[in-house]
């Protein structure tokens, strides 16, 4: 409560008790967990998580919204959004990729071009508009929505342990009908900068004007499909856009640091989507430098089913020999595995931003109830999501967004089959399900 010169009073601990709960939380992970991680590696993986998840919470953004609040609400400024995020990161990873001795020195998603990506970018799609979550939405969701994102996780881990077979010995995954000199040296794909050589700059500025061509091309049709619904009158655009895009005027004039309107602008304001979009970019160029590698997050849901089976009895040896890997992903510690750290500090992320804005109250009274309806729904949508991970070798930011950053030509075909499968996911959704 505010004092007539608008300072607050005291903190009551009980009354603020979920803000209290939520830098708790963050001070115990920033200083405990690098006594309980393997390597300062991992701590940087869960540094990035936290941001990740903090950034796709508070800017109310993620990878499934781009298709699905087009196809329901008729709002595409999330994918115009991601669009533009695309592109900035790509243009960022220039100053790495153009002047690397040796390319190889980074981990790049040069994705193999085959029938495994189109089919798996449409899974990944009709899973997302069963779901309303991705690879990584799914654990944001966990803190706001705990039985859908739940039952979701469970299939997706599934999908992705049942699909590893497949994904290590099949050719239309793992070959590629186009390749490409540096896509050779990593997994068959095509590398953008190969085909423009002679543009003076070792192939990057041409790169850089072919991803802004087709970023352009897709903020055209996402403009023109959103004019198309403002005009039929079936536009409705989305709750959280409107509080985005129109804030409330701050009082400056009355400003002190104690004050809650000050505390609601540092902790609790709704971000843009367009500065979730420059935070994660922000991380993603961080974790090119410090891991040499992009954003990677489901290959770590397979690892978990397994252990799950081998608390069960089932022997890590007989796992590997099933999935195509390494025994110590199943018989190892949990942490072991960096991508696990970090996907575990996405979930962390969001309910830091949860209890520090004050909303998990308001968060749990809007928590969905499940029925048979609704999981089976969720359940199919997470193990299409997750299987389809295994055929296109990557999710929603493997396939998707890291291809793109890294001038993979297969991350825009992902893209294409993505937003088909979520338009076929949406419309058998609304036909067998009702909404």
């Amino acid at each position: 409560m505010e004092n007539l010169d608008g300072s607050l009073e005291p903190i009551n601990p009980i009354k603020n008790w979920d803000k209290t709960v939520g830098f708790i939380l963050f001070l115990v992970l920033i200083i405990g967990a690098p006594f309980v991680l393997p390597s300062n590696i991992h701590y940087l993986r869960l540094l990035m998580g936290l941001a990740l998840g903090y950034i796709l919470s508070r800017s109310y953004t993620g990878f499934a919204g781009s298709v699905n609040r087009a196809y329901k609400t008729g709002s595409t400024k999330l994918m115009r959004t991601m669009m533009f995020m695309f592109l900035i990161t790509a243009i960022a990873n220039v100053t790495f990729l153009m002047f690397a001795k040796n390319l190889t020195a980074y981990d790049l998603s040069i994705n193999p071009i085959n029938i495994g990506l189109i089919l798996g970018g449409l899974f990944f799609g009709f899973g997302m508009a069963f779901s309303s979550c991705c690879a990584t939405g799914v654990m944001t969701d966990l803190a706001t929505d705990l039985p859908r994102a739940g039952v979701t996780l469970i299939f997706f881990c599934f999908g992705v342990f049942i699909g590893f077979p497949l994904q290590a010995t099949q050719s239309w995954i793992k070959g590629s009908v186009l390749t490409s000199k540096t896509g050779a040296k990593f997994s068959q794909g095509v590398y953008m900068p190969d085909l423009f050589k002679w543009d003076g700059l070792d192939g990057y500025f041409g790169s850089v004007i072919l991803t802004a061509f087709l970023v352009g091309l897709v903020i055209y049709l996402s403009y023109s499909y959103e004019k198309k619904r403002r005009q039929k009158s079936t536009y409705v655009g989305v709750p959280s856009e409107r509080v985005q895009d129109n804030p409330k005027d701050e009082d400056i004039a009355n400003f002190t640091m104690s004050s809650k309107p000050t505390y609601n602008i540092l902790f609790k304001k709704p971000w843009t989507l367009k500065q979730g979009a420059v935070g994660m970019t922000i991380v993603f160029i961080l974790m090119m430098g410090l891991t040499k590698s992009g954003w990677g997050a489901s290959t770590p849901y397979g690892f978990w089913f397994g252990k799950v089976l081998n608390s069960f009895g089932v022997s890590a040896t007989s796992l590997a020999n099933f999935t195509h890997q390494p025994a110590e992903v199943y018989s190892g510690p949990l942490l072991a595995n960096g991508v696990t750290v970090q996907d575990l500090g996405i979930f962390l992320g969001a309910i830091i931003f949860i209890f520090t804005a004050g909303l998990f109250k308001e968060t749990m009274h809007s928590v969905s109830t499940l029925n048979m309806k609704n999981a089976s729904l969720f359940a199919l949508g997470g193990f299409t999501m997750g299987f389809g991970t295994r055929l296109s070798n990557g999710c929603n930011v493997g396939a998707l967004y890291t291809p793109i950053a890294q001038f993979s030509v297969s991350g825009w075909i992902f893209l294409a089959a993505l937003v088909l499968g979520g338009i076929i996911g949406n419309k058998l959704s609304k036909t067998i399900y009702g909404y």
